[in-house]
């Protein structure tokens, strides 16, 4: 335990420093980071499918298939060039279903659901996070950081909060089938304290009221908790017990960003409700 936790530790600050500093820096660093998240994130989620489910994807096509979409996006979002952009993408989805017919694989309907999976899953959580990032109101686009940056910050408190409370008093299991240590009494906790970062943030910046801060948190924290689940549930049915051993004592990027794939897609939804 003690020879692992210096490792975890230091992976820990170093993964945290880098998401932050990559939001906060400038455009340049977000689109990096995360375009590389996305591919390396992608690399290790078809590697695993593809040795465990013994189907055949793409590895190039579907990383390209993601970087792509992740910088149309970004692209799109920040009024650099318009809806065309998703065009070459379009291809890519095509090109993954035609290219079936001649490659004579052994079980082609896998390989399309998992290819297609993919896009889903992991390529469009991530290229959603140009929503967050770039803010357009009257043809004016803006750069908002602390959004995207809050889905991480409410993603890690509660994370924290559902571990420290979970382990001193959790006692009825929250979803026992899939995640046997997650407990309804860490989730609460972990809530609570993403309501709490919710209110500071609030304080600091007031482009949202308080209500509508908690709003985001509670939405983040629940559909991260679901995200979560999840990828238990996926590396339950594949037989694996982490995504990965990239980032020593974490696991994989699959591990590190499960929360987020589905809070992405959420606080994006939330957030165009409560500004229609």
């Amino acid at each position: 335990m003690k020879s692992s936790f210096i490792p975890r530790t230091i992976t820990g600050v170093l993964f945290v420093a880098a998401i932050v500093g990559s939001i906060l820096y400038n455009p340049v660093s977000f689109s990096s980071i995360f375009a590389a998240v996305t591919a390396l994130t992608i690399h290790e989620f078809t590697g695993l499918i593809n040795e465990t489910e013994k189907v055949h994807i793409n590895k190039l096509i579907t990383m390209a298939g993601g970087i792509y979409l992740f910088f149309a996006f970004g692209g799109y979002c920040s009024n650099m060039i318009g809806s065309r952009i998703f065009l070459p993408y379009l291809l890519i989805l095509m090109y993954l279903l035609i290219s079936e017919l001649y490659l004579n694989q052994e079980n082609p309907i896998s390989n399309w659901a998992y290819s297609i999976f993919t896009q889903i899953y992991i390529a469009l959580p991530f290229a959603l996070l140009n929503v967050l990032y770039y803010q357009t109101a009257q043809s004016i686009t803006t750069i908002n950081a602390i959004l995207p940056l809050s889905v991480f910050i409410f993603l890690w408190t509660s994370d924290t909060g559902a571990y420290c409370i979970g382990s001193m008093i959790g006692k009825h299991r929250l979803f026992e089938r899939i995640s046997p240590k997650k407990s309804w009494e860490g989730s609460i906790g972990g809530g609570v304290l993403a309501i709490m970062a919710a209110v500071i943030l609030a304080h600091f910046f007031p482009f949202m009221n308080i209500l509508q801060w908690i709003g985001l948190a509670i939405i983040i924290v629940i559909f991260g908790t679901w995200g979560d689940l999840i990828e238990s549930l996926l590396k339950r049915k594949l037989g694996v017990k982490d995504s990965g051993n990239i980032l020593p004592g974490h696991g994989g990027f699959l591990d590190r960003f499960d929360s987020a794939l589905l809070a992405i897609p959420a606080a994006v939804c939330y957030l165009y409700l409560i500004s229609a």
